[in-house]
């Protein structure tokens, strides 16, 4: 699963992928603890254009059709395995992806740690901080969707990264890790006439291999939400022992 990231401030996004400045008098900020319902910049391509917009929606998302009074829950990984035929999924896999742009992720790894006092062994999470090894900036397969509330006609963006097997190094810390696209198939993937499930799965299975990242322990911080500075993404160091 993919349950934090990193997202990159917006006049970095607007470098990146050419965007020009916008008039946002609330630029999006930098962000190294992003939690599930926060809103997050994202790259979509709106129907009938050639250039991309940066959007903003909620990460975990509300498909189109949804009528209950409260949002899904834990919307906010997709799994590729299912995303063309699950219909919280399908619709958005079909016809609405999106790119997620992120400077790196977390994941947990279930260890083992001995209590120092007591020689208990306790069950424990360790958070990783995982980035690309050659660029600062990349885009997790997304899905997206546009959402009116019923009762009030108020509107909603949202979107959700697409998640697979974890494979290689990675796969020794979790065994989900989000769907990484390389720059070549950008394109391609936000294509609004490619709504064929299958070229799409196809498209996603053409992700960044996991030899293309590296990764590191980081100190619990960030499994409080309210953290958020570049000191989560700093390599944990180990225990003297004096400590």
């Amino acid at each position: 699963m993919c349950g934090r990231f990193v997202s990159p401030e917006e006049r970095a996004l607007e470098r990146a992928f050419d965007l020009g400045r916008r008039d946002n008098p609330n630029p999006f900020a930098r962000r190294y603890n992003v939690f599930p319902t926060d809103t997050i910049p994202f790259l979509r391509l709106p129907t009938n254009a050639d250039r991309l917009e940066l959007a903003a929606g909620r990460w975990a998302m509300v498909p189109h059709w949804w009528k209950e009074a409260k949002p899904p829950k834990t919307s906010f990984n997709a799994r590729l395995e299912e995303a063309a035929d699950k219909p919280m999924w399908r619709d958005a896999f079909a016809r609405s992806r999106c790119l997620i742009p992120a400077e790196g992720w977390y994941e947990w790894q279930a260890v083992e740690r001995v209590d120092r006092s007591s020689g208990e062994v306790h069950k424990a999470k360790q958070p990783y901080f995982v980035r690309a090894k050659e660029s600062e900036l990349f885009c997790f397969a997304g899905l997206a969707a546009y959402w009116k509330d019923p009762m009030t006609g108020e509107a909603l963006r949202s979107c959700a990264i697409l998640t697979t097997a974890a494979e290689g190094d990675l796969a020794r810390i979790h065994e989900r890790a989000p769907v990484v696209l390389p720059p070549e198939v950008y394109g391609a993937w936000l294509d609004r006439k490619l709504n064929d499930p299958a070229k799409a799965k196809a498209l996603a299975e053409r992700r960044v291999a996991s030899t293309g990242f590296t990764h590191w322990k980081v100190r619990l911080l960030v499994n409080n939400a309210k953290c958020d500075g570049p000191e989560l993404i700093e390599p944990l160091q180990a225990p003297t022992s004096a400590e």
